[in-house]
């Protein structure tokens, strides 16, 4: 493991996602914000917003953090995930700006 720790945004949004904080979740993004689910790339509040509904936190998602990795301006996080669709280990990799997500890629 890591020993690296999660920097202070992203200790709140794994708290909020587990919590099931939809409307937090979504605070976590600007307008252009992304998340690429497996290639599958969702861009803006709105489309965001759907995609969390039906697959992520609507999909009663737990994420269990195992690893925090630093990497030049990216953070990558390997989490145990559990919900009612996938269940397993994924790496989150984010783009932080400030306190916002400007990206969060979802991979293997």
């Amino acid at each position: 493991m890591s020993t690296a720790t999660l920097p202070a945004p992203l200790d709140r949004f794994f708290d909020v996602v587990n919590s099931g904080d939809s409307q937090g979740f979504l605070d976590f993004f600007g307008t252009d914000g992304v998340v690429n689910d497996w290639g599958r790339e969702f861009t803006g509040r709105q489309e965001i917003s759907g995609w969390n509904d039906r697959e992520f936190i609507g999909a009663n998602m737990r994420l269990d953090v195992e690893d925090v990795a630093l990497r030049d301006s990216e953070v990558a996080v390997t989490a145990q995930v559990t919900s009612s669709g996938f269940n397993g280990p994924s790496t989150f990799t984010f783009v932080i700006e400030g306190e916002q997500i400007k990206l969060m890629r979802i991979t293997a």
